[in-house]
């Protein structure tokens, strides 16, 4: 009985070395799944597990190409209708512009529209000028009394007060006088006048009453008042 025992032993020495190697190597693994674990080892799991992941891939591959295939179809969809649509806008462009250029903004008016234009324009210039002639004008003008000295009590007061009246410029109007006495019977003649300040100057008029030299000695301002 022993030596069958030992005899069924030595025809099965192979299958028990590499018992006792894997007994003292420990279990195989291969990526982190042992071998040694029969059907519902680690590597059925695993199997499984890459079983699912593949199925789950080719479905969402499936769903990406469907998605990809109506974006295909859009796009094509869109030529097309841009192909066709493209020759009619240009076609209306192309008619705007001719219908745009037949439309002179800028040309000149017909022959009715300028003379009623000018019309108007004449109407507007003739109202202003009448409400611009209406509108009273003030003229700055000033009153002077002018004191009139003779060289002597032997002048002649009213011939040379005849003289000063024939000064006459326009914007000057001459006023009333009197005779004044001055000292040692000698009398000056005081005369008023009106002028326009834009048109007469007072230098200017008493140079040219000082240009009585036979009649006058001097010529003084005795008042000077703005009207």
């Amino acid at each position: 009985m022993k030596v069958e025992a030992l005899d069924k032993f030595w025809t099965d020495k192979s299958r028990y070395d590499v018992a006792e190697k894997r007994f003292y190597e420990g279990p195989q693994k291969i990526d982190g799944v042992t071998l040694d674990d029969g059907p519902s080892s680690q590597l059925t799991s695993r199997l499984t597990q890459l079983e699912n992941e593949t199925k789950e891939l080719k479905s969402q591959i499936s769903t990406l190409t469907q998605l990809l295939n109506t974006v295909v179809k859009r796009l094509d969809t869109v030529e097309v209708v841009k192909a066709v649509e493209e020759p009619e806008t240009k076609k209306q462009e192309s008619n705007n512009k001719d219908e745009d250029d037949d439309v002179d903004l800028f040309g000149s008016e017909s022959e009715e529209e300028e003379e009623e234009a000018a019309r108007i324009r004449e109407e507007r210039l003739a109202a202003y000028a009448a409400k611009k002639a209406k509108k009273v004008q003030i003229i700055a003008k000033s009153n002077i009394i002018l004191d009139v000295k003779p060289w002597d009590d032997e002048t002649d007061l009213k011939v040379m007060e005849t003289e000063i009246r024939k000064i006459t410029q326009d914007g000057l109007l001459w006023g009333a006088s009197k005779f004044v006495p001055v000292a040692f019977g000698i009398q000056k003649l005081s005369i008023s006048c009106v002028v326009e300040d834009d048109k007469v100057s007072i230098d200017w008029l008493t140079e040219e009453i000082e240009k009585l030299e036979d009649f006058v000695q001097s010529v003084d301002i005795a008042a000077f008042n703005k009207i």
